[in-house]
C-alpha cells in the first residue's frame, strides 16, 4: 500500500487534491531528479495493490465496466443512425475528449465510415488552445451544449470526464441525460472514489456532483449508466490533473473505443482479456519512455533555464503529436500563472490540422496562431539564444520539413532538440534523421519494438510517450523557475470555484491556520481588502471568482 491510500493521509482531501509522498521535495531536485519523480508518480496508475480502499485500473470491477462501455460504442458503429458518441470535459479533460473525437473520426473516415463521435469542451473551441475556466462552473451551459450537439438524435451515449469529480459543466450534462434515459446512456469518467465526489451545492440546481455520481452509480447496477473512477494516486503536482488524470483519461478512453472498433470492424469480440493487453500495452509505453529519463532532464534543463532567463519554449510539431504539444502549452497558464508566449505550441499545417469544430481562431488573438507559418512569421524573427525548441515528430512525417525548419531555427538558437518516433521495421536512420540529430543539442529516439508501423495501438503508445515528455517539460521548466514550492502550485489563477477551494487548501497547508481563517485571506487578496465587508462576505464562489478573473494582483499577493 503506498502512504497517500492509509486513511490517515490527509484525510479530508480526494484523491485528486492530495499531495504525493513521491514529490515532496521536488521544488528541489535537478531536472534529473524531477524527471524521475515524474517517472515514479506515473508508474503509479498501473499499481495492482491488494488489501487498499481503492479500485485502480487493472481491478476486475474496472475491467468489466471498460468491456460493457466499448459493447455500447460497438453497436453504435455498426448502426450509426441517428446515434452519437459525445465526449465531453472542461479544461485537460475537454481538450482530450476533442483529441478522442477527432482521432477516432479519422480512423473512421479511413473506413468509408459513417462518423459518429463528437467532443464538448467548456468554453468552446477556444478553451482548446487557451485557459477558459469560468465556464467549468456552468452547469446550464453543459446541458445547452449537449442538447445542441445531440439535436435529432434518438441514440446517444454520452461520456462525461471530470478527473476530481467536481466539475458543475459535467454534472449539468450527467443530470440532463438521466432525465432522458431513453436517449442517452450516461457513462462519468474520472479518478476518485464515488463519496469523494464534490458535494458543494451548484447555485441554481437542486443536485450536487456528489448526488450526480451516487445516481450514475445506482443505475450501473442495471447498467443504464456507467462509472469509471480508479484512483490513479495524486498528481505530481497537487491538483495538476493534466498530468497523470490527463495521460489515465488518454488510456481508459482509447482503450473503450479501440476495442469497440476491433469489434465492429475487425469481427473481435470485446473481451475482458484484450482490455487488460491493451491496457499492458501503455503501461510498457510509460516504460519505455523513462527508459530515456537523462534524455528528458536535459530537455527540462535546457527549457528551465529558458524560462528563467525570460526566454521561451516553443513546441513545433507533426500530426496528432502537435495537438499534444498546443494542448501541452494551453495548460502552463492555469496552472503556473504562465503567459501564452512563455510555452508554445504550433502545428505543421495549423487549423487545416487541427480540424476543430470551429474552424480557425487566429483572429481571436497572437495565442491562437499555432501553424508553423505563424511561427516562421511572428516568431521565428525574434528568436535568440535564450530560448528553447523542440521538434516533434515520427518516422511517419517528412523528414525534409523537419530537417528545413530545423535548420531555420539553428540559425536562431542553438538551444533545439527534438522527440522522434519510429519502429523496429524502420531502424536504420535516414540521411535525413542523421542531419537532424547533428542539428540538435538532444534527440529523444523513441524505437518502439515488436510492432508495424504508425498504426492502430502503437501509434496511441507513441502519442502517450509525447504527452509524458511534454508534461515533464513544461512542468520541469516551471519548478526550476521556481513556480512550484514543494509539490505545490503556488501561482495558480483562482478563476472558477475548484481552484478558489484548491487556493484555500494551498494556504491551509502552508500556514497551519483554520480553513476560514485562510479563505478569509484568500478573499482579503482578492478584493484587496484589509477589512472584509458585509457584501462580500454574503457573495458566493462564483462573485469571488469573477473578481480573481479580473485582478491580476491576488497571484502577486498570494505568493
Amino acid at each position: 500500500m503506498d502512504e497517500w491510500e492509509s486513511p490517515d493521509y490527509e484525510p479530508s482531501l480526494p484523491v485528486s487534491e492530495k499531495s504525493n509522498p513521491f514529490t515532496r521535495d521536488i521544488d528541489r531536485a535537478s531536472p534529473s531528479g524531477i524527471v524521475g519523480m515524474l517517472e515514479a508518480c506515473d508508474a503509479q496508475m498501473f499499481r495492482q495493490d491488494r488489501g487498499t480502499n481503492y479500485q485502480r485500473l487493472f481491478d476486475e470491477q474496472v475491467v468489466t465496466t471498460l468491456t460493457e462501455v466499448a459493447k455500447r460504442v460497438e453497436l453504435i458503429l455498426k448502426d450509426p443512425q441517428d446515434s452519437l458518441v459525445v465526449l465531453s470535459g472542461c479544461g485537460t479533460s475537454g481538450r482530450l475528449a476533442f483529441f478522442m473525437a477527432s482521432r477516432f473520426n479519422e480512423a473512421l473516415k479511413q473506413l468509408n465510415r459513417t462518423l459518429v463521435y463528437s467532443y464538448i469542451i467548456a468554453g468552446g473551441d477556444s478553451a482548446l488552445l487557451s485557459s477558459q475556466e469560468a465556464p467549468e462552473d456552468d452547469p446550464e451551459l453543459g446541458m445547452l451544449s449537449l442538447q445542441k450537439v445531440c439535436e435529432a438524435k434518438k441514440k446517444v451515449l454520452f461520456i462525461g470526464v471530470s478527473c476530481g469529480l467536481s466539475a458543475p459543466f459535467v454534472a449539468g450534462q450527467l443530470d440532463f441525460c438521466l432525465q432522458h434515459p431513453e436517449v442517452y446512456t450516461p457513462v462519468l469518467l474520472g479518478f476518485n472514489p464515488t463519496h469523494q465526489a464534490r458535494d458543494e451545492p451548484i447555485p441554481g440546481c437542486i443536485f450536487t456532483f456528489h448526488s450526480v455520481a451516487q445516481r450514475l452509480q445506482e443505475l450501473s447496477q442495471r447498467r443504464k449508466a456507467f462509472l469509471i473512477n480508479p484512483a490513479v494516486g495524486p498528481e505530481a503536482i497537487s491538483g495538476s490533473s493534466r498530468m497523470k488524470g490527463g495521460s489515465a483519461t488518454k488510456i481508459v478512453l482509447e482503450v473503450v473505443l479501440s476495442a469497440a472498433h476491433a469489434a465492429a470492424f475487425s469481427h473481435k469480440s470485446v473481451a475482458s482479456e484484450c482490455i487488460l493487453q491493451h491496457m499492458r500495452e501503455y503501461e510498457r509505453a510509460v516504460e519505455v519512455t523513462y527508459q530515456q529519463k537523462e534524455g528528458i532532464a536535459a530537455v527540462v534543463e535546457a527549457a528551465g533555464r529558458s524560462l528563467l532567463n525570460e526566454g521561451s519554449v516553443c513546441y513545433l510539431g507533426w500530426g496528432p503529436m502537435a495537438i499534444l504539444g498546443l494542448i501541452d502549452a494551453s495548460e502552463c497558464n492555469p496552472t503556473f500563472g504562465a503567459d501564452y508566449t512563455d510555452i508554445r505550441g504550433f502545428i505543421r499545417g495549423g487549423y487545416k490540422d487541427l480540424n476543430n469544430n470551429e474552424g480557425p481562431l487566429s483572429s481571436l488573438g497572437p495565442e491562437f496562431c499555432i501553424g508553423h507559418e505563424d511561427f516562421l512569421q511572428h516568431v521565428l524573427p525574434g528568436l535568440a539564444d535564450k530560448d528553447t525548441v523542440l521538434l516533434i515528430y515520427s518516422q511517419s512525417d517528412d523528414l525534409h520539413e523537419v530537417l528545413n525548419l530545423g535548420r531555420r531555427v539553428r540559425e536562431k538558437t542553438p538551444n533545439l532538440h527534438a522527440v522522434h518516433h519510429r519502429t523496429d521495421s524502420d531502424s536504420a536512420e535516414t540521411p535525413q534523421q542523421i542531419s537532424i540529430n547533428e542539428l540538435c543539442s538532444s534527440t529523444l529516439d523513441f524505437l518502439w519494438c515488436g510492432s508495424t508501423p504508425a498504426t492502430g495501438n502503437f501509434l496511441h503508445q507513441w502519442e502517450l510517450s509525447t504527452k509524458l515528455v511534454l508534461n515533464a517539460v513544461s512542468t520541469g521548466a516551471h519548478i526550476l523557475k521556481g513556480k512550484v514550492y514543494r509539490n505545490h502550485m503556488i501561482d495558480l489563477q483562482v478563476t472558477n470555484s475548484k481552484l478558489y477551494r484548491r487556493a484555500t487548501r494551498l494556504l491551509q497547508t502552508l500556514s497551519g491556520r483554520a480553513e476560514s481563517e485562510c479563505e478569509e485571506a484568500l478573499l482579503k487578496a482578492i478584493y484587496g481588502a484589509d477589512k472584509l465587508m458585509k457584501d462580500i462576505i454574503s457573495s458566493d464562489i462564483t462573485a469571488h471568482t469573477q473578481v480573481a478573473r479580473n485582478a491580476k494582483k491576488v497571484r502577486r499577493r498570494f505568493r
